[in-house]
């Protein structure tokens, strides 16, 4: 539309020669352009309100492409949040369950003392006819079922393989060797018993694997 007028106005210069006409013909000319081109008041109305609404339209589409970013950036924040607190807090339980790990490890070492101790002693010896030796025996065997009870209340669990297929997570090989009666891969020989603290192997079991002739 600014086109025509333009045009029209160019054409009035050249046709028109007096100041008066010049001032007056463009407007003239502007209108009639405007009438020809069918659009009036109403329709610029018009134009521009489509032309405001795909603006603001354009403007929505760049809102909620910000805001379903923000959006997923939250998201994330979020589940980083989580997997921290979940292994903070596992890091927590575990300093809590195996925070005594030096310290059974100490005391593994008693029980493996008032073991042999206990298995030393010859059973026939241990009648009413030694009554100083079965006394001893007595207060040893008590002793040991003693520390095997507490160590079970702290989630320290004896292992003792013998006849179990061999598990390199919870025992140790020195040997392998032919056995008569003992299936190949099963433990023949415990020379050391293992321990577990809450399902985590402390000390794997010394034993000796049976092999095939």
């Amino acid at each position: 539309m600014a086109n025509l007028c333009v045009r029209a106005a160019r054409r009035s210069y050249l046709f028109l020669g007096s100041p008066s006409l010049i001032r007056t013909a463009p407007r003239l000319l502007c209108t009639a352009a405007q009438r020809h081109s069918g659009q009036g008041p109403e329709e610029e109305k018009a134009e521009k309100k489509e032309e405001e609404k795909v603006a603001s339209a354009e403007e929505m589409s760049q809102l909620e492409g910000q805001l379903k970013e923000v959006t997923e950036k939250y998201k994330r924040a979020l589940a980083d949040t989580e997997n921290l607190r979940v292994r903070s807090q596992k890091m927590m339980e575990d300093a809590k369950l195996y925070g005594i790990q030096g310290f059974c490890k100490d005391l593994l070492e008693v029980a493996d003392i008032l073991e042999k101790a206990t298995e030393s002693v010859p059973k026939e010896e241990v009648t009413a006819r030694n009554p100083h030796l079965k006394s001893l025996y007595d207060g040893l065997v008590m002793t040991e079922a003693q520390v095997q009870k507490v160590f079970t209340k702290h989630g320290l669990v004896k292992l003792n393989p013998d006849g179990q297929k061999f598990d390199p997570y919870e025992h140790e090989a020195l040997f392998h060797a032919p056995v008569d009666g003992k299936a190949p891969g099963t433990v023949a020989v415990v020379t050391k018993v293992g321990y577990k603290l809450h399902g985590r192997t402390l000390r794997p079991a010394l034993v000796g694997v049976a092999k095939a002739p």
